[in-house]
């Protein structure tokens, strides 16, 4: 038999509690006090009366929870839930397998450390508890070992407390299913908020554009050691590999996009891209597919990536991982969170790892060191302020691939054609620091700034362009020898207020961002494509080319660039009705761009300086209705800009690059999976190209247009089984060109189509639970290399699978990628060079939870 819980708490007087009503009298609030003593949901759903007075009153009934704190007793433990002068009132029970779950339906969560609490092993007997947000409210979910945990509840005017004392074996019945918890609980596979899309706490049903999260679930379960291999999930994006492989770079709806965020800050620079985001200091990768400058400035119209991290957790743990694989991949990592003061106040969080590996690429290896401390601090229950840093430090050998000819198909894919010693050594020093203040229930201020310090030196021999003699079996190379160092400093402003007009509901956004970057490079070069005298043969490579001397280098020199942004942005997000919202904003960039430049190529000395000026408006205009609970249809408008830094001859600043999108789609949730359908069109004009008649000039060549179909769906199908899929058809072409941009041809990466189908299933029960297994398909369809389109990078099917057993606080993993031993070629890069990908590949993962 459960045992019985006790229920010490009493009715809260809502008529206390709650604010006064819109539209509503002193004797409706009395009536609908008696009425609804409970409420039901904290959002309005269909199935509620209709009435504004009703809608009022549930909307500003929900008290907010402000802190949670778990303390060990002499009898089990205790939870107490902290309210900001507002009485919490517990609504429901129920008894799964070991676990009892309390609802809480007047409730939300508004924790200072953002997301919901988790803390494992509190008390002898009880392996977890979780306070979460649940369709209904807040649930407060506490797992035993043997059995459900029993629970006595009592509640203040300032709080609710949760006595529980850890169940016995006989009292559980037999055959009822066991939830499994191994580490943090999370939302598994489906994700119900992102902040990239808005800027702010938004269901994503209620977001009129496509936005695809990736969790870190996902993550962990394809056995992904480079963060760009996860986005293979997302339907139309495609990962950009490198010369140094050392980069985040992707093509969204046929766009190259450089310009990665991480928690909504830029990251890279023009001269030199970011550094790879280390996976294991990431939470969940936020994906927003179309122009996205209403917040963020400068980005291609194609979409953005948004790497979300870590953050500090009140709930004390220590994780230890170990990762090996194939060619001699090993990787020792850890994971520490906790508070640092009795009072709780100060938390923090560590992440750290250390990577060493080889490749399937012949004379190629890589060394990586991550260190990423976070620390914050709560004044109080509605002010933070978090300090964030992250050191990347990453050296490999330079590795140029293979040349965009139809010969490379032919090569083996270790073929190496750099030289051994060639190295690209990159340190990327980045801190982060946000201030998070509530000065009531409906108005926040988030205040961030961000500061990025890169350093790349590269050293090697690099192919060069459509340097391939068919004759003779070479390929032209070149040497180069370069020091880039990019700054990045940002400040972020974001004033989110939430009052209604009426009836009407608004979550009004006001902000500004002020950045500003600078980029420097300096050269020693050597090339002579006449001669050749550093060219490799592609079929049979010598090595032990001797570098040129620097009295022979015949391009040298600097060039520094300062780029300048101010930019402005307003954002309203309007529920109309219940079931239709409004989302309209813009953003107004002014930007600045100076170069200084002292170059010398083959004796001919190049010294000047450049000052570019532009500004632009950035509008989008979204609607999203919901003719039933689980299903959004909703439309949208969207435009983009990127500064043109290039004069015409006759001295005229060629206007901003701009892009601008149309999308129409479908969204629905059923149960714990998520569908997403979505269409677009997207045009972007201004692009430059070099005035053939004049050079040290640009001319606009007119525009490129994507359209296309994507198909996205995640979640859990049951407690075993999770499944997150892709399919997209898109055509990405050149609407307006020339002779060397020739119209209707195809953007290089942009694939034609492409699919993914990944699914776990764990079991449950038994002897064997904890036992899992995973297995995937990816399909990337045939991509362009370069324009004039001429050579075509076929497209391939990747299969990928796992096996993983969870005990307790452990966990084994062993990952297979690349299953069938595909051959297939991952992406090309726009100075000519196509890159392999890897042969069949095995990664082991083993990690301890404290």
């Amino acid at each position: 038999m459960n045992s019985p819980v006790s229920w010490a708490s009493t009715k809260p007087d809502l008529k206390a509690t709650a604010a006064p009503l819109l539209d509503a009298t002193t004797a409706d609030s009395t009536i609908l006090a008696s009425l609804f003593p409970y409420v039901i949901t904290a959002a309005p759903l269909l199935s509620h009366p209709d009435q504004p007075v009703y809608r009022a009153y549930i909307a500003q009934s929900q008290v907010v929870i402000t802190r949670v704190r778990v303390e060990e007793t002499e009898t089990g433990a205790q939870i107490v839930l902290e309210t900001a002068n507002s009485e919490l009132a517990t609504s429901s029970r129920q008894i799964v397998g070991n676990a009892l779950i309390v609802d809480i339906q007047n409730a939300v969560l508004a924790l200072p450390e953002g997301g919901e609490f988790q803390q494992t092993n509190p008390t002898e007997g009880i392996t977890s508890v979780a306070v979460t947000t649940s369709d209904e409210g807040v649930r407060v979910e506490m797992i035993g070992i043997e059995a459900p945990p029993t629970a006595e509840v009592s509640a203040t005017a300032e709080s609710l407390t949760l006595d529980i004392v850890a169940g016995l074996a006989e009292e559980s019945d037999e055959g009822v299913l066991q939830l499994v918890v191994t580490g943090e609980r999370d939302e598994g596979y489906n994700p119900s908020g992102a902040s990239t899309a808005t800027r702010t706490d938004t269901p994503l049903r209620d977001i009129p554009q496509s936005i695809q999260v990736i969790p870190r679930q996902v993550i962990e379960d394809q056995g992904i050691t480079r963060i760009g291999d996860a986005l293979r999930n997302v339907s139309g994006v495609t990962r950009q590999r490198d010369r140094s492989n050392a980069s985040d770079r992707f093509t969204i709806r046929g766009f190259d996009q450089s310009s990665i965020l991480r928690n909504g800050f830029r990251t890279g620079s023009t001269l030199g891209g970011t550094l790879a985001t280390a996976p294991n200091t990431v939470e969940q990768i936020e994906v927003l597919k179309g122009p996205a400058s209403v917040l963020y400035g400068q980005v291609e119209p194609g979409g953005v990536v948004n790497f979300v991290t870590e953050q500090p957790s009140r709930a004390p743990f220590y994780d230890l991982a170990f990762t090996a694989g194939s060619f001699g991949y090993l990787e020792p990592s850890l994971d520490f969170s906790g508070p640092l003061t009795a009072d709780e106040r100060l938390t923090y969080r560590l992440n750290a790892s250390y990577q060493n590996s080889d490749s399937f690429r012949d004379f190629v290896e890589s060394d990586r060191i991550v260190v990423a401390p976070t620390l914050r601090y709560e004044f109080s229950d509605v002010t933070s302020l978090t300090l964030e840093y992250v050191h990347l430090d990453s050296s490999q050998t330079y590795d140029e691939g293979l040349p965009i000819d139809p010969i490379s198909f032919d090569l083996p894919r270790d073929r190496f054609l750099s030289e051994p010693d060639d190295s690209y050594e990159s340190t990327t020093n980045s801190f982060y620091l946000t201030l998070d203040h509530r000065f009531n229930e409906n108005i926040r201020l988030r205040s961030g700034f961000g500061a990025e310090l890169s350093e790349i030196d590269e050293t090697g021999f690099r192919l060069l362009f459509n340097g391939f003699n068919p004759e003779t079996g070479e390929n032209g190379r070149q040497y180069v020898e370069r020091e880039f160092s990019a700054d990045n400093l940002a400040w972020q402003t974001d004033l989110i207020s939430e009052f209604n007009t009426g009836s009407v509901e608004h979550q009004l956004l006001a902000g500004f961002e002020l950045a500003r970057t600078d980029g420097a490079e300096s050269r020693a070069d050597f090339f002579d494509p006449e001669n050749e005298p550093l060219a490799i043969n592609v079929f049979d490579p010598q090595y032990g080319t001797p570098i040129p001397s620097l009295e022979s280098r015949n391009s040298v020199g600097s060039f520094d660039e300062t780029g300048r942004t101010l930019g402005f942005y307003l954002q309203n997000q309007v529920a109309l009705l219940p079931n239709l919202k409004l989302l309209v904003g813009g953003r107004y960039d002014f930007a600045r761009t100076e170069s200084e430049f002292d170059l010398t190529f083959s004796g001919q000395p190049f010294v000047g300086s450049d000052e570019f000026e532009s500004e632009a408006f950035s509008p989008r205009v979204g609607l999203v209705y919901q003719p039933i609970g689980p299903i959004s249809i909703y439309a949208s408008y969207s435009r983009s800009f990127i500064p043109n830094s290039a004069t015409t001859f006759d001295g005229d600043v060629i206007e901003p690059e701009r892009g601008t999108q149309y999308e129409v789609g479908v969204r629905g949730e059923f149960g714990d999976v998520s569908v997403n359908l979505a269409a677009y069109d997207i045009t972007k004009t201004n692009i430059i190209r070099t005035d053939p008649e004049n050079l040290g000039f640009s001319i606009p060549i007119g525009e490129v247009t994507s359209r296309g179909i994507e198909l996205d769906v995640a979640g859990e199908i049951s407690d075993s089984w999770n499944i997150i899929g892709s399919l997209f058809f898109n055509d990405a072409f050149i609407s307006e060109g020339d002779d060397n941009n020739p119209e209707d041809d195809t953007l290089i990466n942009a694939p034609d189509s492409g699919a993914s189908l990944w699914m776990t299933y764990e079991i449950q029960t038994g002897d064997l639970q904890g036992l899992g297994v995973g297995a995937g398909l990816f399909y990337v369809g045939d991509r362009e290399a370069q324009i004039p389109n001429n050579v075509v990078l076929p497209s391939y099917v990747r299969g990928d699978a796992s096996i993983f057993y969870n005990r307790d606080n452990w966990q084994a993993q062993l990952n297979f990628q690349n299953l069938f031993n595909t051959d297939y070629f991952e992406s090309t890069q726009n100075t000519g060079l196509i890159f392999p990908g890897g042969p069949f590949t095995l990664v082991g993962r083993v990690s301890i939870r404290f």
